[in-house]
């Protein structure tokens, strides 16, 4: 259940290059587009020390729209990885485009590719500069105003290459962009995380792994506290339960988005990795066991359901980096998108269970193993904008 662990070039290698705003596909098709030129709209910025009081609602509410990123550098990626995970990022946003509209942000060198690779769906193309493909942690948290006449937000987290890991200038503008051209007002604060390294329930309960958000090449000399208090603020968090994770084994620091997933309130999907050489051998099953005896923010215990990782996968794309596991997938309108990895028992076995978990929603399996052997999946890949 390996995530990525690989370092390209370095942050000081990359000047801060300004996004663009240019729309250069059609929702309704890519191959029909017209150009845009005018400015993304935006909405007036809100300061931290505003007092206004945030709500992260859970993934499985209506959503506006997802947003996604083209992205994948030969420098980053490797030159044999590139076209796959292009494709694999087309397929991933014409299968969520069938439930609800994708906006995918694209450089301007990319955008024939991208247009022939999405041609027909719902899916609109926004030229954009960016390093990497990862836009549930470069792009923004979105909120609703916790009470009052205020509209939606969206949270910059400050991103930092996962703690100045891998070049990042332009990634840590993509929250600000992505605001603006979804018209809302950017939320600010002084923490540092990714949207990869936090879950919540909609309901006041988040899972956060210490390794990640409390580690000092984020977050240095913070206390749990003082995380909770502001993550109160932002999200509407009243408690959070930790989970170790595990530093240093991969890029991200261990994100709660590969560990543990909410199904509903209540209800947690969460992943075992029964490799005993695997670095999450061992923490998989501490994380069950916090887990299986932890409370909501309502005081109900929690339900927990297991994804067991697969034992095989397709032998062109096997590597150390690969991330064979399930828990990453994304709920989106009317559907469930899920990896499938060619594992005869597993593939189909994680199917009925969401099915089971998430009633009246489709179960779409969709193959990324160019993107999985990156160290990403697809929750990583997306970002969901909550209706209204």
């Amino acid at each position: 259940m390996h995530r990525r662990f690989f370092l390209r070039a370095s942050a000081a290698l990359v000047g801060g290059v300004a996004l663009g705003g240019t729309v250069s596909a059609g929702c309704d098709s890519a191959d029909s587009a017209s150009t845009d030129n005018d400015p993304a709209p935006g909405g007036d910025d809100t300061a931290a020390s505003d007092g206004r009081r945030w709500v992260m609602p859970d993934e499985g509410e209506p959503h506006q729209r997802t947003w996604m990123a083209f992205a994948a550098d030969e420098h980053i990626w490797g030159r044999k990885l590139v076209a796959e995970v292009q494709q694999n990022l087309a397929a991933v946003a014409t299968a969520i485009a069938r439930f609800e509209p994708v906006s995918m942000l694209v450089r301007a060198d990319d955008l024939d590719r991208a247009r022939q690779l999405v041609a027909g769906s719902n899916v609109e193309l926004v030229t954009a500069e960016l390093d990497d493909l990862w836009i549930r942690d470069t792009g923004p948290v979105f909120v609703r105003a916790a009470d009052g006449p205020a509209g939606p937000g969206a949270v910059d987290f400050n991103f930092n290459g996962w703690g100045d890991k891998q070049e990042h200038a332009r990634d840590a503008k993509v929250a600000e962009f992505v605001a603006a051209r979804a018209g809302v007002p950017t939320v600010h604060t002084d923490l540092v995380l990714e949207g990869g390294g936090i879950e919540v329930d909609g309901e006041g309960t988040a899972i956060i792994t210490e390794s990640c958000v409390l580690n000092d090449n984020r977050n240095p000399g913070r206390s749990k506290p003082e995380v909770e208090a502001e993550l109160a603020r932002l999200l509407g968090v009243r408690k959070v339960i930790w989970l170790p994770g595990i530093a240093g084994h991969d890029i991200t620091d261990g994100h709660t988005d590969f560990y543990a997933r909410f199904a509903g309130p209540g209800v947690v999907v969460a992943a075992l990795d029964n490799d005993p050489d695997s670095f999450d051998y061992d923490v998989t099953r501490r994380h069950l066991d916090i887990l299986r005896g932890a409370t909501d923010a309502q005081g109900r215990s929690l339900q927990v359901e297991v994804l067991a990782a697969p034992t095989t996968v397709r032998e062109k794309f096997a590597a150390d980096d690969f991330a064979a596991g399930y828990i990453n997938f994304y709920v989106c309108n009317g559907a469930v998108i899920a990896p499938e990895f060619g594992d005869p028992v597993t593939d189909p076995a994680t199917a009925a269970t969401l099915a089971r978990l998430f009633p009246g929603r489709q179960i779409v399996q969709v193959a990324i193993d160019g993107i999985a052997a990156g160290g990403g999946g697809i929750h990583c890949a997306t970002q969901q904008q909550p209706a209204g």
